[in-house]
């Protein structure tokens, strides 16, 4: 049960876009506002980062994810623009989630179940539409830039109780080095990218969802 309720949170915490909340609500209102103190220099970087993030097509890299309790799993994960994905964990991990066909499958093997839920209901949505834009239905909170590294924080911008990705750059070269999801506990989730490579080949069958016992 322990093991089951850990792998929800999961999930959750990382990929529903209804789960990242930020604790309190006023909070997020006054930060959605925020988008009017970005910099025309500020606006400036976040126009590229979209430019950078709309010029990747295929990516394969390494993960490591810090749960909220701490815990720690890692894996690889694959990309392939528009709308598909795939978080591969270490074993002894039982988990795999795979996005494809506008939905996110996430699969525990070890308890024979099977999650599915709409890819534009998580933050990989923001990360896998055909054109990924940073304004419009998106809106940019905050930027920050120091120690070679960007940091953006982005709403819903219908909702922006919904709550809150930050996304993690470096500067030089420019590219996504991770995100971090908070809850609606104030919890943060956090995916940190490494051995990034990016126009790689890539399988149509990494992208097969996984399928039930």
């Amino acid at each position: 049960m322990l093991f089951r309720q850990k792998s929800t949170t999961l999930l959750r915490a990382v990929f529903l876009a209804g789960g990242m909340v930020i604790a309190f609500s006023t909070s997020l209102s006054s930060a959605a506002h925020a988008q009017t103190a970005l910099s025309p220099v500020d606006q400036g970087w976040v126009a590229r980062v979209q430019d950078t993030m709309n010029a990747v097509t295929t990516m394969k890299g390494r993960f490591e994810q810090v749960a909220p309790d701490g815990q720690r799993t890692t894996g690889t994960v694959w990309l392939a623009r528009p709308g598909r994905m795939r978080f591969e964990y270490d074993k002894p991990s039982p988990l795999l989630l795979v996005a494809n066909d506008g939905k996110v499958v996430f699969r525990d093997t070890q308890l024979d179940q099977t999650t599915e839920i709409p890819l534009e209901r998580t933050p990989l949505g923001l990360l896998l539409s055909e054109h990924v834009s940073l304004s419009g239905d998106v809106t940019v909170t905050s930027f920050q830039r120091q120690n070679g590294t960007l940091q953006i924080s982005a709403v819903r911008t219908a909702s922006p109780g919904e709550g809150t990705l930050i996304m993690l750059l470096s500067e030089q070269p420019l590219g996504l080095q991770g995100w971090t999801v908070i809850d609606a506990q104030g919890r943060q989730t956090r995916v940190a990218l490494s051995d990034v490579k990016q126009g790689v080949k890539v399988s149509d069958s990494l992208f097969a969802f996984p399928r039930e016992n």
